[in-house]
Parts: C-alpha cells; sequence; structure tokens
C-alpha cells in the first residue's frame, strides 16, 4: 500500500517541513492491507486533520507499486529493482538528448551524455536486478549507431564508411542500399560489427553496469 499524506506545517525558526509524505506499508494479505488502508486514512483525517490523496493511494502487490524510483521483483525473497516507469522516464530524457546530439561530434556528444549516466546509475546503486542496466547499455550503443548512419545521408558515404571501418565491398554495399530506416540499420550486424562496443568505451562512453558495479562494491 502506498499512500500520500499531503501536510501543512506552520514555518517557523527558518524550518520548512516537506508538504507531502510517501509511505509504503507491507501487509501479508491483501484484505489486511485494506484494513490498514481504512484505519491509517480515518486516522490521518480525523485525528491530524490531515490529506490523503486517493488517487495516489492503494492496496496491491509490492511488484506492481514503486516508491522513489525501485520496485520489487515478485520472487519468495524480492530484489530491489529499477521501476518500469523509472526506466521509460530515464530513455525519454536520453532520447531528447540524442536529437540535440545529431550532427555532433560523437566524442564531445558521448562526454555530455557522461554526468547523465553516472548520475542516473548513482541513483539507483541499490538495485539488485542488473540485467536491465546491461539491456540500457545496448540500447544506448544502438542510438549512438543510428546518429551515425543519420549523419551519412547518402548511400555512398554509408558504404565508404563501412568499408573503412573493416566491411568488404560487397557488404558494405548489399547493408547502404538496404533501405531500412537508421534504428533498424543501427541494430543491424553491419553496423554492430564496424562499431563494437570497444569503439564507444574507447571514445569514454559511460557502461551503466560497470558503473553500478564499481558503486555496489565500494
Amino acid at each position: 500500500m502506498r499512500g500520500d499524506v499531503h501536510v501543512r506545517f506552520s514555518e517557523s525558526a527558518g524550518v520548512r517541513f516537506p508538504r507531502a509524505t510517501h509511505r509504503n506499508i507491507y501487509v501479508q494479505s491483501k484484505q489486511a492491507g485494506e484494513r490498514v488502508l481504512a484505519s491509517l486514512t480515518r486516522y490521518l483525517h480525523e485525528r491530524l486533520k490531515l490529506r490523503v490523496n486517493p488517487d495516489k493511494s492503494a492496496v496491491d502487490r509490492p511488484w506492481n507499486r514503486k516508491f522513489l524510483g525501485y520496485s520489487m521483483t515478485f520472487h519468495h525473497e524480492p530484489r530491489l529493482k529499477v521501476a518500469p516507469k523509472s526506466v521509460e522516464r530515464f530513455k525519454a530524457k536520453l532520447r531528447m538528448l540524442f536529437r540535440f546530439g545529431r550532427g555532433r561530434n560523437l566524442q564531445r556528444f558521448i562526454q555530455e551524455l557522461a554526468p547523465v549516466l553516472r548520475g542516473w546509475v548513482n541513483y539507483f546503486r541499490l538495485a539488485e536486478v542488473k540485467g536491465l542496466f546491461e539491456e540500457l547499455d545496448q540500447w544506448i550503443r544502438r542510438k549512438l549507431r543510428g546518429l551515425l548512419w543519420r549523419r551519412w545521408k547518402r548511400v555512398k558515404t554509408r558504404a565508404k564508411n563501412l568499408m573503412k571501418r573493416g566491411l568488404d565491398e560487397k557488404r558494405a554495399w548489399t547493408s547502404a542500399t538496404n533501405g531500412h530506416g537508421p534504428w533498424w540499420n543501427a541494430g543491424a550486424s553491419h553496423m554492430n560489427e564496424a562499431f563494437p562496443k570497444k569503439y564507444f568505451d574507447a571514445l569514454g562512453l559511460v557502461t551503466l553496469l560497470n558503473q553500478l558495479r564499481k558503486l555496489q562494491s565500494n
């Protein structure tokens, strides 16, 4: 159960209090959760004169809810993970940055991404489910390959640059003329082979999974 309790305090002596408090309460059954929700709502409203937001208060399974950006797995011994909505917000922010990154110097753009990536993984350093971080790393590299593909607007330019990165002439021309869009090509084998992970590592791209492991090891 999660509740948003809007609280009003008198501010004096320079002390400021938050106006909203978020709490998760865990019980053993749905029935117990409904009893606790009703009891707390009544107590907060009648005794403390506080308002509970009904739109954000609910009785639900822990893995269906999020708290401060985190959620839980559904295992018998649950593990802490990044909530899906937090991932979508992060991707939305990165998509916006990538739109501004079109036509920019790739290494400089990667350097500008670094504080954003480090800040996000630092906030979610308590996450125990690490597979998501690897998936996001792959997604970011694919977005970067997409920037390169967009930059090579002409077929001849695409074939030429693929050959520079080690692809043979026939494969380079076949890939350059495939007719698919940037996102498809960014995930295709020819771009993965031409621009592998080590290429972006050399440019200083922050790897979320490695950054998480460093934080947790400390």
